[in-house]
């Protein structure tokens, strides 16, 4: 194994190696040295006086291994802040079972999977963030008032009902060209017309976005329930298996989940996005 492969993983970036070849750090090498000349030292000790110099530049320079993110159960409206809660008390009984199995490979490997398991929470609670954002999001895109105003603009304007239907099933104003000329042809002037495709856009977004957060919803409760299964397992093995090749498939099955929480999380961080632009679109 290399002396890279064997740096920390937060040390194994761009960073490390600017500090490691800095200039400064190499001019404060030379100086060391020079100065334990000056001083009468013998040449050894002026070359470790010398390197000492470099380590403490370096050492200032290298990236600080970040803290682990502090989960704010408070900040979560619900049911997010219930499955952050059921993750975290999985992790609690994860860490008690791996507390109780003997030191050995066996124990090492339990230590390894509950960091991922552990990471599987972090994503969790980010995930939770999300979710509660996605939902304040919704509630400020006043979608009741849009529907309203669309149903009125509708009544107005005398559309037929079958033109009307088409528009309240989710068909787009502003992506089909054939609805919109239907639409004129019965009566809805040009700036009618802008105004019902902003309305129904607004709608149409909001229902999007509300999809979203209940296939989020679905997701997590169900990747929880995989969560305390694993724990479970977890728990079963460290009583009862003999060596570490027991747990090959807990493993996989953590990082599995870990994986799937990870691609939800990124979906909602999507759909975040995608809220904040409706938001500003909805505002003007």
């Amino acid at each position: 194994m290399s002396v890279i492969d064997r740096l920390p993983e937060h040390l194994k970036n761009r960073k490390t190696a600017e500090a490691v070849t800095a200039p400064s750090a190499m001019l404060l090498a030379g100086a060391g040295t020079a100065v334990g000349v000056l001083a009468g030292a013998a040449l050894p000790v002026a070359i470790v006086v010398g390197l000492v110099a470099y380590g403490v530049r370096v050492a200032f320079g290298l990236p600080r291994k970040p803290r682990p993110e502090r989960i704010d159960l408070a900040g979560l409206s619900q049911p997010w802040r219930a499955y952050v809660k059921d993750a975290m008390e999985a992790q609690r009984r994860y860490a008690r079972a791996v507390s109780t199995a003997d030191p050995g490979p066996l124990h090492d490997r339990l230590n390894e999977i509950g960091a991922r398991l552990d990471a599987g929470v972090r994503e969790c609670y980010r995930i939770g963030r999300r979710g509660a954002a996605l939902d304040t999001g919704l509630a400020g895109l006043q979608t009741g008032v849009a529907w309203s105003d669309l149903m009125h603009g509708l009544d107005a304007f005398r559309v037929p009902a079958q033109l009307r239907e088409r528009v309240q099933q989710g068909e787009s104003i502003r992506d089909n060209a054939a609805l919109a000329d239907e639409l004129r042809t019965v009566g809805v002037d040009e700036q009618g017309l802008d105004k019902l495709e902003a309305l129904q856009a607004q709608v149409l977004s909001a229902q999007r976005l509300s999809a979203v957060a209940q296939d989020a919803r679905s997701r997590l409760e169900l990747l929880n329930a995989r969560l305390d299964e694993a724990v479970a397992r977890a728990v079963e093995l460290s009583l009862r298996a003999e060596d570490a090749t027991a747990l090959r498939g807990l493993g996989g099955d953590v990082d599995d989940l870990v994986g799937e929480m990870e691609s939800l999380r990124t979906a909602l961080d999507e759909a975040g996005q995608a809220g904040r632009g409706t938001t500003a679109t909805g505002t003007a």
